[in-house]
């Protein structure tokens, strides 16, 4: 097996096991609890990040199986990769301790433990080919902003919010706007190291060529 069908096989297998677990928590809160709101299903940003990373790995693992790595694709596994990282991340510091009746455990892990890291490991063992500069990376950053503003636009219309940090019911906006700033800078610093990993590979690739050229 060669390194490119090594990983398609990769991407295809932790793309169906996120489909799968996406699947499962819908289905569970479907059978489970009286008047489910799908719109709330996917209103979560672990939902929404791991269809972006299943989106990604499928669409990846078919594009390196044919030997081909368009920029696009390449642009959509930094966002994937990004936004798994910030789910893994949140939910170790803020909701790991938090109980949710309807979480189904296997699901849990896969999607707030398994993906997360399946797309980080993807991410190093397959740097793209180009630079990805730092003000390239930072239009990662849009679909975190839009989606807090959405959930605290939403959560008094719909008398819901998705996380107890986004939740200002019980203790205000403040710990709110702190939360959320710091997720941001988090955000803003995994970007930024993105973006700089996508340097090592040149820099790796042009110190091996002068090493070649060097009698």
């Amino acid at each position: 097996m060669s390194r490119e069908q090594g990983l398609g096989v990769y991407r295809f297998f932790f793309a169906a096991l996120g489909l799968a677990g996406l699947l499962a928590q819908y289905l569970y809160n479907l059978q489970n609890i009286p008047d489910y709101k799908p719109v709330n299903f996917f209103s979560f940003f672990t939902v929404e990040s791991n269809i972006i990373a299943v989106v990604s790995l499928a669409v990846s693992g078919a594009y390196i199986l044919r030997g081909a790595h368009p920029r696009w694709v390449e642009y959509l596994r930094g966002a994937a990769t990004i936004y798994m990282t910030i789910t893994g991340i949140v939910y170790g510091l803020l909701l790991r301790n938090v109980e949710v009746d309807t979480a189904v455990p296997w699901v849990n892990t896969v999607l707030h433990f398994v993906i997360p890291v399946a797309m980080v490991v993807d991410w190093l063992i397959d740097l793209p080919k180009f630079r990805i500069h730092l003000r390239q990376a930072m239009v990662w950053l849009i679909f975190p902003i839009v989606y807090l503003a959405y959930s605290l636009i939403r959560g008094p219309i719909a008398d819901w919010y998705p996380y107890p940090f986004l939740d200002p019911r019980t203790a205000g906006y403040g710990p709110v706007i702190v939360t959320s700033i710091g997720i941001a800078v988090g955000a803003f610093l995994f970007a930024w190291l993105q973006s700089w990993t996508t340097s090592l590979r040149i820099r790796f690739e042009t110190s091996t060529d002068i090493a070649a050229e060097q009698p």
